[in-house]
């Protein structure tokens, strides 16, 4: 097993698993920052890195049942009308489920922070979550949303890298602690600028809308649907994530400038 992991498709694949679950988890790094900053203070830190290291726990265990997840592309019930088909599969179910809930909870936030103070400070203390344990299973279950598809997505990768299946597991499970683990060390400081920025809380939920109906619309084309005759196609992930990335270049540019003109602002003053 060393002679194939040193070897020179084992690294490269080691390295284009990691930053695949690394990009993939971008999205899961800004719903734990939002869940986990609804916490008091000193648990914040603490829910982030348990729920970043029960999700790595979580996708190794996935990982041995990667059998029983390819089995939920099988299609178990067909639609067929004269407007619509479709083959629903399990993983449609789940992708479908996660979109929804994902743009319902980005949407409800969006609109808590758009309310007037009164109204926001009534519905923070109404909709606040109570613990760490609940915080945590939330960033459990959207990670599993998420899994599903960057395993499976490793699994066609990895598919025929070497005969022995269990050398092909032990190359995904170590990039998952690998990205995991990078993860764990940028995921507090991110979740910080997030809480203290109220414009990329917002940017943030908005991607959370935008994947979500990402998953909604990769649901459908699992399905193989087709709409008055028009199929569904996928929505390449290249494009959402480089739109991800503009628009944080951008806001980041925002940012410097706000913080340029407000330490510039006290020094005209004076000089007046």
């Amino acid at each position: 097993m060393i002679d194939f992991l040193l070897s020179t498709d084992a690294i490269m694949a080691l390295l284009t698993l990691t930053i695949l679950e690394i990009v993939l988890g971008i999205d899961n790094i800004v719903f734990i920052s939002i869940a986990a900053n609804k916490l008091p203070d000193n648990q914040r830190a603490r829910a982030t890195n348990i729920g970043l290291i029960l999700a790595m726990v979580q996708r190794i265990i996935l990982l041995f049942f990667v059998s029983f997840l390819v089995g939920l592309k099988e299609p178990f019930y067909t639609v067929n009308t004269e407007w619509i088909q479709m083959a629903i599969s399990w993983q449609a179910l789940i992708l479908l489920g996660g979109g929804l809930f994902l743009i319902y909870k980005s949407t409800s936030e969006i609109k808590d922070k758009v309310e007037t103070p009164k109204q926001d400070a009534e519905n923070i203390k109404a909709k606040a979550i109570k613990s760490l344990k609940q915080a945590i299973t939330q960033i459990l279950i959207i990670d599993f949303i998420f899994s599903i598809d960057s395993i499976l997505t490793a699994v066609g990768m990895t598919n025929g890298l070497h005969p022995n299946n269990n050398y092909t597991l032990v190359l995904m499970i170590i990039a998952v602690v690998i990205s995991i683990v990078i993860m764990i060390a940028f995921a507090n400081t991110i979740r910080e600028f997030i809480n203290a920025h109220p414009s990329m809380q917002v940017l943030g939920l908005a991607f959370l809308i935008l994947i979500g109906f990402m998953l909604i619309t990769e649901a459908a084309h699992l399905s193989h649907t087709v709409i008055f005759g028009r199929s569904v196609g996928a929505i390449p992930k290249g494009y959402l994530y480089f739109a991800i990335t503009f628009s944080l270049s951008i806001e980041f540019l925002n940012h410097k400038i706000r913080k340029k003109s407000k330490t510039e602002s006290p020094d005209k003053q004076e000089s007046e």
